[in-house]
């Protein structure tokens, strides 16, 4: 085998830089692809890709600018590392807030090349390493969680734990103080810049300590290292830890503790850390959470918003494999390479967690592939090492290694190159919540689902009931305000539910409305029932209500249905309405196919839903007029029947609906503009948004 880490610092330090440019160079290719079209960009910068992205964005922002000084969902600046980054980063660069937090992603994410080609280094396989970050820093899963505009703490998801796991190699590999002290530290930080992944860095601290346990017991370091690390994972004051690592580094470099003192004292600190991290509890709330996939089972039967997660489902093995490693063959040759670093370092032993949870994706879903994904590019470039090893010479040796990574970051690059996925919202729709914030108050409420919480409290400066973190039975009530199909309830109930939200110092409405699991529980069917027909005194006005109804929720009505259409004394379905919108139809003439088993049959005045046969009601045509006004012409077919297609012309898009849908809050009020005058007023009526302003 030829010798292959002869390489200097100095030379250390070029392959690094190159790695990280070519990371950050391939997430330019998504802002050449859309900087030139003027629907992605906002203050003369393409805005963000992530809803997420809005929640962190607005803590800065708060800082910055005082806006959301009444939102108590807003996070403060130092809540976390993505946040308290983008505020300072704002406040003492020459960038503005919107070009900060579209590339800081990008440049924080593409950090994971150190420790990869660190941990190359570490076991004398720079090459290994460098091949590894090339690989690692682009792969499918890593790459759409970090890429440019995706700003989330997503961008420390896999990097913190790479350095972490380097950290604790070192430590293993050297023996040295100093790395045990790194690796304490590392840990400390980890939840400030991802609490997400607890779970995963206490899995590595234990795997750390059952391993110097296992094969070096009888040093006098193992004891030494383990107290440091176990009080780095404890779930205490972090200033407090932070004090006490440095404190006791500086006594054991002195050696003013013994060996037997670390023994006795790390028992301690270890059943502090399982006690204090609520670590077992922790681990299974996670597996548990994403298993869980039915209503609440206590109380009032809520549904979960877990079930309409597309993230938090279960996926291919094809899938799993793509987002990993970026093909099957690539996954495969990860699995078997870290078999094989295993058996021939079995210090790699510490990075199963981070492997074992990119597995646990295919029951778990997509987020979790994120984290296998530079363990992965280890150990498939590692495999590639094994087979180049057989060339005698050092050029044939860096041939190989180079073509059979290349081969594996191809279907990367094409994943890369074909993943266009739009900004969270177009340059229209966040004119539209400018002119908001100018005709309202910081302190106004706007209910609506909670996709467009986040971008809301950003480009408008408004609350909401429910937003992207807010995933509480207050979902029931915003559901319910959007589709039920009396205006009057929709009404009183957004006023209720704002009013009660703001008096009861920001709890869920739902459980104080409802009194859920309280013995004098509400009868909801009931309440609401006297909300639509009742003599209800609501409580006194204290801020402006607006409903925002925007054209993108149509993808996602039945979603929202979903968690109003429930009894929840039994937690079963109430009704079976039918919703189906499309962009994509064929119109032969005589059918009109609308795709999944939905078709017009117009010579029979018939809608085909799968093997049956409907009459269809009406056929309603809308379109906007040259002075943005709105053509109705309605077509009966079959009277009283529950069905009726509605083709909106200006949007080239069908939807075909039940009674149920077609007099709701939103259907009425955004696609007809219908609406009750003494209850609502318009404020904008965009094509792409309507937004009413509430009367009582």
């Amino acid at each position: 085998m030829p010798n292959t880490d002869t390489l200097t610092a100095k030379h250390i330090f070029l392959l690094t830089a190159f790695a990280y440019l070519f990371s950050f160079a391939i997430r330019l290719i998504w802002v050449f692809q859309f900087q030139d079209n003027p629907q992605f960009i906002w203050n003369d910068q393409l805005m963000i890709n992530t809803n997420d992205g809005y929640f962190f964005a607005s803590g800065a922002q708060k800082w910055l600018e005082g806006t959301l000084q009444y939102n108590p969902q807003t996070a403060g600046v130092f809540y976390t590392a993505a946040t308290t980054l983008a505020a300072f980063a704002t406040k003492y660069l020459p960038f503005s807030l919107d070009t900060v937090i579209l590339y800081m992603p990008a440049v924080i994410s593409s950090l994971v090349v150190v420790p990869i080609i660190l941990i190359g280094r570490l076991f004398g396989m720079t090459a290994v390493g460098f091949f590894a970050a090339l690989l690692g820093s682009i792969a499918w899963s890593y790459y759409n969680r970090t890429m440019t505009g995706y700003f989330d703490t997503d961008m420390f998801s896999a990097m913190a734990p790479m350095f972490i796991l380097y950290f604790l190699l070192a430590t293993i590999k050297s023996e040295k103080f100093v790395f045990a002290l790194l690796s304490a530290l590392a840990i400390l930080i980890y939840p400030f810049l991802y609490d997400h992944g607890n779970a995963i860095v206490y899995a590595m601290g234990i795997i750390y300590m059952v391993y110097m346990i296992l094969f070096h017991r009888k040093d006098a370091f193992t004891y030494h290292s383990i107290l440091l690390i176990s009080i780095g994972l404890m779930n205490i004051h972090i200033g407090l830890q932070f004090l006490v690592i440095i404190a006791l580094f500086a006594a054991i470099k002195k050696e003013l503790i013994s060996a037997n003192i670390s023994l006795y004292a790390s028992i301690i600190t270890v059943f502090l850390f399982l006690y204090t991290g609520h670590v077992f509890d922790l681990i299974w709330s996670k597996v548990a959470l994403y298993f869980n996939r039915g209503v609440e089972s206590q109380g009032l039967h809520f549904y979960q918003v877990i079930q309409t997660v597309r993230e938090a489902g279960q996926i291919p093995f094809e899938t799993m494999a793509n987002r990993i490693s970026g093909s099957v063959l690539g996954l495969f040759a990860a699995l078997a390479g870290y078999i094989v670093l295993v058996i021939r370092h079995k210090e790699f032993i510490l990075a199963l967690p981070l492997i074992g949870i990119g597995v646990f994706s295919l029951i778990g879903g997509l987020r979790f592939t994120v984290y296998a994904v530079p363990v992965a590019a280890i150990s498939a470039v590692f495999l590639f090492h094994v087979i180049a090893m057989y060339a005698k010479e050092k050029k044939f040796y860096y041939l190989v290694l180079a073509l059979l990574t290349a081969a594996t970051i191809y279907p990367n690059i094409t994943h890369i190159i074909g993943y266009k996925v739009p900004t969270v919202f177009m340059q229209q729709e966040v004119k539209i919540l400018d002119d908001l914030k100018k005709k309202s108050s910081s302190k106004d409420y706007v209910v609506t689902w909670w996709d467009y919480g986040y971008p809301i409290w950003y480009y408008g400066d408004k609350n909401t009931l429910i937003d992207g973190g807010k995933h509480n039975n207050d979902n029931f009530i915003v559901s319910e305000i959007l589709l039920t199909t009396s205006p009057l309830e929709a009404a009183r109930l957004s006023r209720i539910a704002v009013e009660t939200y703001v008096e009861s110092n920001y709890k869920t409405v739902a459980d104080t409305l409802f009194k859920n699991r309280q013995k004098d529980q509400v009868d909801v069917s009931a309440y609401l029932e006297n909300l639509r027909y009742g003599d209800v005194q609501l409580p006194e006005k204290s801020r402006d209500i607006f409903l925002y109804l925007p054209m993108r929720m149509l993808d996602i009505l039945p979603t929202v249905k979903i968690f109003s259409n429930l009894d929840l004394s039994t937690g079963k379905p109430i009704s079976n309405p039918f919703f189906y919108s499309t962009q994509r139809f064929q119109d032969s003439g005589s059918v009109i196919q609308f795709g999944n088993g939905v078709a017009l049959l117009k010579q029979e005045g018939m809608v085909q839903i799968g093997d049956q046969k409907v009459p269809l009601g009406e056929f309603i045509k809308i379109r906007y007029t040259k002075d943005g006004k709105l053509d109705i012409n309605r077509q009966t077919i079959t009277p009283m029947s529950r069905l009726t297609i509605i083709y909106l012309e200006s949007y080239q898009r069908f939807l075909i609906l039940d009674n149920e849908y077609l007099n709701s809050t939103f259907i009425q009020m955004y696609v007809f503009e219908n609406y009750d005058k003494e209850l609502f007023e318009p404020v904008i009526l965009d094509p792409l948004v309507k937004i009413y302003k509430l009367k009582v």
